[in-house]
């Protein structure tokens, strides 16, 4: 007669144990992104890159100061570095988005 009540009380206890995780899993998936899920740029390369397709390559602004630059440079290049597992034309991407950034161009002669 004990049998039947525990074997009841674990059916029930299974059942609230399952309805408390979805309610956890859909608060899970409504709430909003935080920074931590940063988004990179998703779209494709224009044929000559552009100052800003250049800023959102990098997550920048515009107007953003060198040294912004190039930390957000070395943070991209570490996710999409080839040696890590990367593409070489992402990387090569990257180097020219912060280039056009730092205002270098190929056939600039001054060294930085």
């Amino acid at each position: 007669m004990v049998a039947p009540l525990i074997a009841g009380m674990a059916v029930a206890a299974a059942a609230y144990a399952g309805k408390y995780g979805i309610r956890a899993w859909q608060a899970f998936k409504a709430r909003p992104p935080t920074a931590r899920m940063r988004k990179f740029y998703e779209g494709g390369f224009q044929p000559a890159m552009t100052r800003r397709e250049a800023a959102l390559i990098l997550g920048v602004r515009e107007s953003t100061p060198t040294e912004k630059v190039k930390e957000a440079h070395r943070r991209v290049m570490v996710a999409n570095h080839p040696d890590a597992g990367g593409s070489h034309y992402l990387a090569s991407k990257i180097n020219e988005a912060k280039d056009i950034m730092l205002r270098r161009t190929k056939g600039s002669n001054s060294a930085f």
